[in-house]
């Protein structure tokens, strides 16, 4: 990331990048926040004037300038309705980085939060691991029922108090314990391909299962999986939030992990994640040791139901009748650009009907950590998504992000809309158990 004299990185960017925007406007039906405040500020458009004019020395990047780039969900759904081609991703992650550079937004409180999740927290897998065990014990135990059934969570700042229903059910093993508890000794004795798994963070502690059944759909296809120890976070909410360097620094580590010139791809299985890790080459580009086996990386991230798709994966010869609709994860569609190959996977199972859901590719309002940041605007997004829900009549919402999953699921609660949240390759992968099973 290149910086101006004075250390501007908005006044360090590519201007030809800033004056892509041809402001048309086609982005303005897609913008989550325009649609809810109609502000031009709130707008791709809007957001982008204001970034040039800080660019063009116009304008100081001041608190007002921070909380609009905060207030953006960093979607991307602009950047596909954008018939110049207009970089958005570039433009936000800059923005946001140039707002931790000045500062404008410090306090003590917010910095020592940074610097634990984004520093300490999401840097360690073992941290992670550490507080997905708390997490068990507080739920498994009854502790979490009673903090909720005698109200003591009223107890709690208001900040937290908010904070509360948003918490997932943490898993008793972890995808390593999993895998080695198992999954490993099914790889086929001759593949046809041999893949790394990104395992995640979130996806780790609480959707761990999910994990299990990629593994368990890639071997049934054939591929040889292996789970590299030492890999780390992928960096993507780092980032989002300005932590350029951290997000560099977890890029190598996680290369380093996966070797990915001995790999036929780097398998991810949401959409966050994999959204990020593909521009690995542009986050290391100014790197001379890790410049080149970026561009190897970035060129064989794949997410799961694409590579299923593009490797053609083997339809289950059983099911079971059920209705489910899908949402899209925005960095899944408008970042990797997949949508078409999970409704691939999800036809390909017998017995299951998809019914499509009205604005599946609109924002639910989880965004990284945007429900925990912008809780008044992602509960105005989750109710909107929870209603089109229940228009459709189905009880089982499937997605292929895991914080699109835990705001989902939230959001079933909150609006009262009973919904099971899947992975789609749950699905494939219970439809293969069940092909076995009728043998």
């Amino acid at each position: 990331m290149n910086t101006s004299a004075d250390g501007n990185l908005l006044k360090g960017l590519d201007y030809s990048v800033i004056q892509q925007c041809m402001h048309c406007g086609m982005c303005l039906p897609t913008c989550p926040t325009y649609s809810m405040t109609l502000q031009e500020r709130s707008s791709p458009r809007g957001r982008i004037a204001l970034i040039r004019a800080i660019a063009d020395g116009r304008l100081e990047a001041g608190k007002a300038f921070a909380d609009e780039m905060y207030y953006c969900l960093g979607c991307l759904a602009c950047q596909t309705a954008c018939p110049a081609g207009v970089d958005y991703s570039t433009l936000f992650e800059t923005a946001r980085a140039e707002v931790e550079r000045t500062g404008v937004l410090h306090t003590f409180k917010r910095s020592a939060i940074r610097r634990y999740i984004l520093k300490r927290l999401f840097t360690s897998k073992r941290r992670l691991r550490r507080l997905g065990q708390l997490m068990y014990l507080y739920q498994r135990t009854g502790l979490q029922r009673l903090v909720r059934g005698t109200g003591l969570v009223r107890l709690l700042p208001a900040s937290l108090r908010g904070l509360e229903p948003l918490t997932p059910v943490a898993q008793a093993k972890s995808t390593s314990q999993l895998f080695k508890g198992g999954l490993e000794a099914r790889n086929p004795a001759a593949p046809r391909y041999r893949v790394g798994l990104l395992s995640g963070c979130v996806q780790d502690l609480v959707y761990s299962q999910i994990n299990a059944d990629t593994i368990e759909v890639l071997q049934e296809n054939g591929v040889e999986v292996v789970l590299p120890a030492k890999q780390q976070c992928c960096g993507s909410l780092h980032g989002h939030n300005g932590e350029v360097e951290t997000a560099r620094a977890l890029a190598r580590v996680n290369i380093d992990a996966f070797d990915p010139e001995n790999l036929d791809a780097v398998i991810t299985n949401a959409g966050g994640c994999g959204s990020h890790m593909l521009h690995y080459d542009h986050l290391l580009a100014g790197d001379p040791a890790y410049a080149e086996r970026a561009k190897v990386w970035s060129a064989k991230v794949k997410d799961i139901h694409q590579y299923l798709v593009e490797i053609g994966f083997r339809a289950p010869r059983a099911g079971q009748p059920q209705r489910v609709t899908y949402h899209d994860s925005c960095h899944l569609r408008h970042g990797q650009k997949v949508w078409v190959a999970p409704r691939q996977v999800l036809a390909a199972i017998p017995g299951l009907e998809l019914v499509e859901l009205k604005e599946a590719d609109w924002c639910c309002g989880s965004a990284g950590i945007y429900n925990i940041t912008q809780p008044e605007a992602a509960r105005k997004m989750i109710d909107r998504k929870m209603e089109n829900v229940r228009a459709t009549g189905v009880e089982l919402v499937a997605t292929a992000n895991p914080g699109c999953s835990i705001q989902l699921e939230f959001g079933g609660r909150r609006s009262e809309v009973k919904v099971e949240v899947v992975h789609p390759i749950s699905l494939l992968a219970a439809a293969y158990r069940a092909e076995k099973e009728a043998r």
